[in-house]
């Protein structure tokens, strides 16, 4: 992971859910060896004390499924860790969460907390996606879903401009690639 991505999500961690533990690095989801039907898509971190966060942008409205999607989740994490897991997830004011708080019963140590953000998140994508390119920085396979997510990401009347901005850096990038 480029060194920029870990200080932006160690950032978002700190600062949006008040949590000040050290965070030691970040490893591919992939590397925990979860069941295929577990949710797989956040970006996962160990602390100075080997407990787990995993920090998630939820796109969609956060309905009693999508609660059950991230319970499993931490209980997964929790069994290949038995250290604490915490589950952040970062909603734009665009999606409605259509759960109340509610204890959850588990024999998992894990806490899930939602934080409700007034950014544009693919206004957030476009930036990182332009930082890295004016920096020289190849994108990953992760940047370019990111990138062709944003016109999801967005309000439907600014799906346009998202669309027009992900074909530019597209195109770019195929002009990069043919040699002339």
């Amino acid at each position: 992971m480029p060194e920029q991505d870990f200080i932006i999500k160690t950032k978002i961690i700190h600062e949006t859910f008040d949590d000040k533990r050290e965070i030691k690095y970040q490893i591919p989801i992939q590397n925990l060896k979860l069941k295929p039907h577990i949710h797989q898509e956040g970006s996962i971190f160990i602390t100075e004390n080997d407990e787990i966060i995993d920090l998630e942008l939820q796109i969609t409205n956060f309905t009693e499924e999508e609660l059950v999607k991230y319970i499993e989740l931490a209980e997964a994490l929790y069994e290949t860790n038995n250290k604490h897991v915490s589950i952040y997830i970062i909603c734009p004011n665009t999606v409605d969460i259509c759960m109340n708080e509610c204890e959850i019963k588990s024999e998992a140590d894990f806490t899930i907390r939602l934080a409700s953000i007034t950014e544009n998140p693919a206004q957030i994508v476009l930036d990182i996606i332009k930082n890295k390119l004016k920096k020289g920085e190849k994108l990953n396979n992760n940047d370019l879903h990111a990138l062709s997510m944003m016109p999801i990401l967005c309000k439907k009347e600014e799906r346009n401009y998202f669309r027009k901005e992900y074909f530019k850096i597209i195109n770019t990038l195929n002009q990069l690639l043919i040699p002339f």
